[in-house]
């Protein structure tokens, strides 16, 4: 099967909505979800987004997450609308573990699946997104506990 084409294994959709959990019981409310259009990626926002009250035909999927470099998740985020104040962004590694890496002041080795990085990014407005400016609330995974 191509990778594009693969579901969620057994782990991610036990992970996923747990995920979801977490960022429910730290008050997060994102005002947008984007998601790679890959299948297990749209399966693991949509689980996350159950758990978040969040509705699913709001949900943006972005084809060009599909495994896509850190500038490329960049690109995405700087073309979204400033009224949302809040992105929950569903990408692939190794981009986003690059990225990861790039903006947190840590030294990440991997961001497992469902792994979540809360970004300060530090503007307002994200076309002028500007990775310098960014401090990381807080690095959470499944096997975190």
């Amino acid at each position: 099967m191509d990778d594009f084409d693969r579901s969620l294994n057994a782990r991610g959709k036990q992970d996923a909505p747990m995920m979801g959990q977490r960022l429910a019981a730290r008050g997060e409310r994102p005002s947008l979800l984007v998601t790679s259009a890959s299948i297990r990626a749209r399966k693991t926002i949509r689980k996350v987004a159950r758990e978040l009250g969040f509705p699913l035909e709001f949900i943006h999927q972005e084809n060009s997450l599909y495994l896509a470099s850190p500038d490329r998740i960049l690109e995405t985020l700087r073309q979204q609308e400033d009224e949302f104040n809040s992105i929950l962004l569903c990408a692939h590694n190794p981009g986003i573990t690059e990225l990861a890496n790039r903006i947190s002041g840590v030294c990440i080795d991997n961001v497992p699946t469902c792994g979540i990085l809360s970004i300060n990014t530090g503007t307002s407005r994200w076309q002028e997104l500007d990775t310098q400016s960014w401090t990381l609330n807080y690095f959470d995974y499944p096997k975190n506990l």
